[in-house]
């Protein structure tokens, strides 16, 4: 495939997905090496940046999304009518860094840090689709982890949490509280720096979705027949 072909086939796919799409799973599609896929996706985002368009082609570890402009985002809420989401709260803030910076990571391991009962805080950030289960600890009761996902990285800006800044050496328990009041300065550094404290403004673009409201599922057989067919309408 020609290099413009691959662009647009890329845009093709992810606004049809709407979600994280893995650039792995893109090359096998296309039939291409995942360097040209990522190449490409560069030139993308590059271009949707410097013509100040609208949409925004971000990269979340290994995938990638389209989602749109934060600097738009009040002119999306007003004519979808949505409210703004309210701004994350000191302890949910003490939550998000502990599991960004020491996870995955039970709650127990949480309120040990923190001293205090952490599980509706816990919750309020699953609702708000910063942290996800990702699995159980091998102990007794087999507790559930916790982790942050790829809204946690769209909301704060970043690709992975290599983004994250180093924390200073910890060494025990309290040098691990004061690390926490680290990460939670850290985080809200990011935050005045995207514009918004967790506001969600990058509104990920979803396609197909709007017109049928189904669910793509990318391992899917009937997923890879209908991006096979959004491939060839681009060649």
């Amino acid at each position: 495939m020609e290099s413009h072909d691959i662009e647009h086939a890329i845009e093709a796919i992810l606004f049809v997905s709407g979600e994280p799409v893995k650039q792995a799973r893109i090359a096998a599609v296309l039939g291409v090496d995942e360097f040209h896929v990522e190449a490409a996706a560069n030139r993308l985002r590059d271009g949707y940046s410097f013509d100040r368009r609208g949409i925004r082609l971000v990269k979340l570890e290994d995938s990638l999304q389209l989602c749109s402009s934060p600097e738009y985002a009040d002119f999306i809420r007003r004519a979808l009518e949505n409210r703004k989401p309210p701004q994350l709260s000191q302890p949910a803030l003490e939550v998000l860094s502990i599991i960004a910076y020491f996870g995955p990571a039970t709650k127990a391991y949480v309120e040990q840090i923190r001293g205090v009962d952490s599980a509706y805080t816990v919750g309020l950030l699953q609702e708000r689709g910063l942290v996800e289960p990702c699995g159980r600890l091998d102990a007794p009761g087999r507790p559930v982890l916790f982790r942050t996902n790829h809204n946690f990285l769209r909301t704060f800006g970043m690709q992975s949490l290599k983004d994250l800044p180093e924390l200073p050496q910890v060494d025990g328990a309290g040098d691990e509280k004061e690390g926490i009041q680290n990460a939670i300065l850290e985080l809200q550094a990011r935050e005045a720096m995207m514009g918004s404290q967790a506001d969600f403004d990058a509104v990920p673009i979803v396609g197909a979705q709007i017109a049928n409201q189904t669910e793509i599922d990318f391992e899917s057989d009937s997923t890879v027949e209908s991006i096979d067919s959004v491939v060839e309408q681009t060649e």
